[in-house]
């Protein structure tokens, strides 16, 4: 007996404390910090933004899994400082514990790079600017390593620029389990997108640059003078950029310019009512530090839950600057999250604020459903009443000798299925005076008669390219709408929205989007081959750039004075002078007098942003899209000086514009996010009258 309760007894006994070898601690750690190839990419973004870089690009294999790399122009790494550059707790930013009661960097653990190279291949080409050339170390589990069999593992010299290139290859290469545990490589690089995308809108005024390895074009850049309201326009689109309310909070401290630990200030940039997504999309920055908050988030959305639909979220980017003092960092291993001095206090205050805006421009609200588009529904229609009658009245059709299927769909067709409206039909704009002499008050209201444009001959590459991606997003449905519409009315003559009507349906349409699509359109058409709108007397080109530089916003931030944009501008335009009068028609004088400019449309007159001169393509597209922005009609034109002149524009969109559009646009698939959108169905209607 005793030798059997021998095991028992020996199985109750503790067991014994020993330590972890070093190796296995840092791998642990290495798993708390990254996660993921993104959690990667954060670390080294925010060691970027430490050193002071204006420009960083990021290059990605495999979701980030082959290969991550992110090269910047900041102060670079000395020479001195590269033997311990992967070692766990080295760091610049902190020297003792109570630096972190003001720290402003982004790191202060200097664990980052250490636990990167316990879990990948890290090498670093650092050159600071009183190095004669650059360095190169490569780094295994914490220490430097030869980079080829043979070699000492010290740093070598090399040639670089200055700054830092960071490259981590084949990631969890010996973690099995964390790298089968991880999404597919397109799931990856949508989560680095993701982290790149928040960085560059919070910090505007750097240039950001990520694409895949291999691929010529990024899938992000921008542009280092901007502000967040660009970035935010640039990063997530028009729809919501056109859609978002500032707003600006701050604490009593702050206002009253008090040195107190408990005052902070908060940027918002949230959209109003119009807006609604299926996912929030919540960007939040502490002290400019990418962080998360559940209760801020739960108090967001709360306040969108009584102007939003179910299941629908807004944007916000919420900025919120306090003192080092009240902010604790040091409380997650990632630095996702913070705690903060009067949390509740703020939140509120916060909440509070953007209520307020939103409640004050929701006099106004746009309501957008989707439906079927044109041809769809009928067809569906169709097919069934020709199924149900091949079922269930074989034997009636034998012996029917009357009118053929055809006929008898038409002779029982519905008043709600009638369309009731011609281009013939007079709309409320053509009861309205015309005052310009140069068109007849007709109050027929008919349409200038459009002459055919034909395609250029044009051999250059890009130009084909360019005109194929035309054909190669085609809606052909959207195009059958714009092509057979009957134009209602204006809607909203400042944000230009009209009605237009095709069949039995009703759509509202952003008539300045559609334009600007099809002069876009109509200037790739003529490439090479334009008609001039001469110019009398011609304006001088620097004037006309010095007043576009005055209003334009965030130019200080380019650290140039606005005579020295004005300079490099007009020099571009006037060098690239001959290139532009003949391919675009845009005749510049050798002493900067503009004496032509395209004319796209021979009937229509108009009442340019940023070129890429680096590439052919890329300067042809561009070039092209800012001349159909210039002839676009522009938001906010109707408040010019006096009544004759805003009808006159609104007989030229109505009688010409809407015209063309139904002459030559090839309406793409992006018109249908926000520009075009259905408001109204006749059968609809009819349904909703019936069961009054």
């Amino acid at each position: 007996m005793s030798q059997e309760k021998s095991p028992a007894s020996s199985s109750q006994e503790p067991l014994p404390i020993h330590r972890l070898h070093q190796s296995l601690i840092n791998r642990i750690a290495a798993g708390e910090i990254i996660h993921r190839p993104a959690s990667a990419l954060k670390e080294l973004l925010e060691n970027c933004l430490d050193a002071r870089a204006t420009s960083i690009k990021i290059t990605v294999k495999d979701g980030g899994m082959k290969l991550l790399q992110i090269q910047d122009n900041g102060c670079g790494i000395r020479r001195t400082d590269l033997p311990i550059l992967a070692e766990r707790f080295t760091t610049s930013k902190i020297s003792s514990f109570s630096d972190l009661s003001r720290i402003t960097t982004y790191g202060f653990r200097g664990e980052a790079l250490a636990s990167i190279s316990h879990i990948a291949h890290l090498s670093v080409v650092t050159k600071t600017r009183s190095d004669a050339h650059a360095w190169k170390a490569c780094y295994l589990d914490g220490v430097l390593v030869p980079s080829k069999p043979g070699q000492t593992p010290d740093p070598k010299p090399c040639a670089g620029v200055d700054g830092t290139i960071i490259t981590i290859e084949d990631m969890f290469y010996n973690t099995p389990i964390r790298l089968s545990a991880l999404r597919s490589p397109s799931e990856e690089y949508a989560k680095i997108l993701d982290v790149v995308t928040k960085y560059a809108v919070h910090n505007p005024t750097i240039s950001f640059l990520c694409k895949k390895g291999g691929s010529p074009s990024p899938e992000i850049s921008t542009s280092p003078v901007s502000d967040v309201l660009q970035a935010i326009r640039s990063l997530y689109g028009h729809a919501i950029a056109k859609e978002l309310l500032h707003v600006d909070v701050t604490s009593e401290q702050f206002k009253d310019g008090i040195d107190d630990p408990e005052k902070w200030s908060a940027e918002v940039f949230c959209t109003n009512a119009n807006y609604q997504a299926k996912k929030m999309v919540f960007l939040l920055f502490i002290n400019h530090r990418l962080v998360e908050s559940s209760p801020l988030k739960r108090a967001i959305e709360s306040v969108y839950s009584g102007f939003l639909p179910k299941g629908t979220f807004p944007f916000v980017y919420s900025s919120v600057e306090m003192d080092p003092r009240s902010v604790d960092v040091n409380v997650h291993p990632t630095k996702r999250e913070v705690l903060f001095l009067n949390e509740e206090a703020i939140i509120e205050r916060i909440s509070d604020a953007i209520q307020q805006n939103v409640v004050g421009q929701s006099q106004s609200r746009v309501f957008e459903y989707q439906t079927l588009l044109p041809g769809v529904s009928e067809i569906s229609a169709l097919k069934g009443k020709k199924k149900a009658r091949e079922d269930g009245n074989e034997s009636e059709d034998e012996n029917d000798d009357g009118p053929t299927e055809s006929a008898s769909l038409v002779q029982k067709s519905l008043s709600q299925h009638k369309v009731r409206t011609s281009l013939q039909d007079r709309t409320l704009e053509s009861m309205l005076p015309v005052n310009d002499p140069s068109r007849s008050d007709d109050s027929s209201g008919r349409a200038v008669r459009l002459g055919d444009i034909k395609e250029s001959q044009c051999s250059l590459t890009s130009i084909a390219e360019l005109r194929q991606s035309v054909v190669k997003n085609v809606h052909h449905n959207l195009t059958e709408i714009i092509r057979n519409h009957i134009f209602v009315g204006f809607v909203d003559n400042i944000r230009c929205l009209s009605l237009i009507q095709h069949s039995t349906k009703l759509y509202l349409v952003n008539h300045a989007t559609l334009a600007e699509e099809m002069f876009y359109q109509l200037a790739l058409r003529q490439f090479g081959n334009y008609r001039r709108l001469r110019l009398d007397p011609h304006p001088p080109l620097r004037t006309l750039v010095e007043l576009a530089v005055n209003v334009e916003r965030g130019t200080e931030q380019s650290g140039l004075e606005k005579t020295e944009i004005v300079d490099r501008i007009a020099k571009t335009l006037v060098d690239r002078r001959e290139m532009l009068s003949e391919y675009f028609a845009l005749d510049i004088s050798e002493s900067g007098d503009i004496l032509a400019l395209p004319h796209l449309l021979k009937e229509y007159t108009p009442d340019l942003k940023q070129v890429d001169w680096s590439s052919e393509r890329e300067c042809f597209q561009s070039f092209m899209h800012e001349l159909a922005y210039f002839y676009s009609p522009a938001s906010g034109v109707w408040s010019g000086d006096g009544i004759g002149q805003e009808k006159s524009a609104a007989w030229q969109t109505e009688h010409i514009l809407f015209h063309a559009l139904r002459k030559f646009l090839i309406a793409p698939r992006s018109l249908l996010d926000n520009d075009v959108v259905q408001v109204a169905n006749l059968p609809d209607l009819y349904r909703v009258f019936e069961r009054c």
